[in-house]
């Protein structure tokens, strides 16, 4: 490999894992916001104990997804500082409002209602967790007007070899970026519904005594989870149409506008092979895949949820659990199609990759980097899951947010709860009653 393709495989790395984190961050928090505004509305204890324990989880993939974001922004300036100085007054604002938004607002918001348990009532608590939500949806938005700009220049100017800002609202209404946020959201609704539904069939299968808990959270993902999966296949669609018009060659001979665009790129830039790695095409199908998979466990199990029959088909159940992959194959695979298929181009057809890394950048250096950001990314991914599976499976019982200072844990079968379901402790109740409601 030479410099640039160890840069390229780098910055793959730290933004594929970086995604990782940031698919099942967006999905857990629409789900909260639902657990938590049940809790606010009824202020039933049930609904306390869900957003406890899912938010946890939620908290340790968000601590620790920061860390992935970080490496990977470095490398703008590390890297790719050529595509910087080309492209960084339209590709900066975007960046840099997201910045703002994500590790400002977002984790001052996500902050006070971490601390905020038990020290402020229900409306003003989940007050906090919708403003959490919307400054992350409201980063995704940014992220990818950043990214749209790549796919397909709008709203700039070429003034002494740079692209210069002219138009921000034509940044902001790049229909390729517009389609891309939507249908990532959509995804990361799919992904956070796989997460909730195999860790409850999880629980379920192994009948660890949390059955109503785990119950109750999976009729809350399942039902609407084959809607998501349409949702993010129509949006998806919607995206298609936009990129097949402004990034043709991305699909090779299909697309009928593909010679054309050769042709004039080969006038005004040379000879070059202005088709994207096979595998680019590949990543396509395979990202279509694991939809239907997930489509058809889903459409299966819904039916058996009648009478809870579900809890009684453990193949089912087994099957539930290991589904959780799949969300991750095929967002990973799209994400790959979509920057993949860019090549060979930086910002598509102003900036080619080769000349977007950083000049004079050294084999030894690149090769360093990217088995330190690597390694980094590699590690933060482990110990994220390790978290997440040793937490997922204590039940909610072993949840620490929002645990009211010396409230013990709840008891596995609490007194007059029946058996396998377990209730709040005593210090739940009281916290519960107490409590003001703003």
């Amino acid at each position: 490999m030479d410099v640039l393709d160890l840069a390229r495989l780098q910055f793959a790395i730290t933004a594929i894992g970086h995604f990782l984190f940031v698919s099942l961050t967006l999905g857990l928090v629409a789900y909260l916001v639902v657990m938590q505004t049940r809790w606010a509305i009824t202020g039933k204890e049930e609904h306390r104990r869900q957003t406890r324990f899912w938010g946890q989880l939620y908290v340790i993939n968000y601590a620790l997804g920061i860390g992935t974001g970080i490496v990977m922004e470095f490398q703008f300036g590390l890297t790719w500082s050529g595509l910087s100085h080309f492209v960084g007054n339209v590709f900066g604002a975007p960046l840099a409002i997201e910045t703002l938004v994500a590790f400002f607002a977002e984790s001052t918001l996500l902050g006070l209602w971490i601390f905020g348990w038990n020290r402020m009532g229900r409306t003003l608590h989940t007050v906090l967790l919708w403003l959490v939500a919307l400054t992350a949806y409201a980063s995704v938005f940014f992220v990818l007007t950043a990214n749209g700009f790549l796919q397909h220049p709008v709203g700039y100017e070429m003034r002494d070899g740079a692209a210069v800002l002219i138009d921000f609202g034509a940044l902001l209404n790049n229909t390729n970026a517009v389609s891309a946020s939507v249908h990532i959201v959509a995804a990361a609704l799919v992904t956070g519904s796989f997460f909730i539904i195999a860790v409850s069939a999880w629980h379920l299968r192994r009948k660890t005594g949390h059955e109503a808990f785990f119950w109750s959270s999976m009729k809350l993902a399942l039902p609407v989870t084959p809607a998501f999966v349409l949702l993010t296949a129509a949006l998806g669609g919607t995206q298609i149409g936009y990129s097949v018009k402004q990034t043709p060659t991305k699909y090779g001979q299909r697309s009928e506008r593909a010679a054309a665009l050769v042709e004039t790129f080969t006038q005004k830039f040379g000879p070059d092979n202005y088709f994207p790695p096979g595998f680019s095409q590949t990543a396509e199908f395979v990202m279509i895949i694991p939809a239907l998979f997930m489509m058809l466990v889903a459409v299966i199990a819904i039916p058996f949820m009648i009478k809870r029959n579900l809890i009684r088909r453990k193949v089912l159940l087994w099957l539930l659990t290991a589904a959780l992959f799949l969300p991750y194959l095929s967002m990973i695979s799209g994400w790959v199609f979509r920057e993949v298929g860019r090549q060979p181009w930086a910002v598509y057809g102003l900036l080619k990759t080769k000349d977007a890394i950083t000049p004079g950048l050294g084999l030894g250096s690149v090769l360093t980097s990217l088995i330190v950001f690597g390694t980094l990314v590699l590690v933060l991914l482990v110990v994220d899951w390790a978290l997440l599976v040793r937490f997922a499976r204590r039940g909610p019982d072993g949840a620490h947010l929002g645990r009211a200072p010396g409230e013990p844990a709840a008891p596995l079968v609490a007194p007059g709860s029946g058996p396998g379901i377990p209730g709040p402790t005593a210090a739940e109740r009281v916290s519960a009653g107490s409590a003001p409601t703003f």
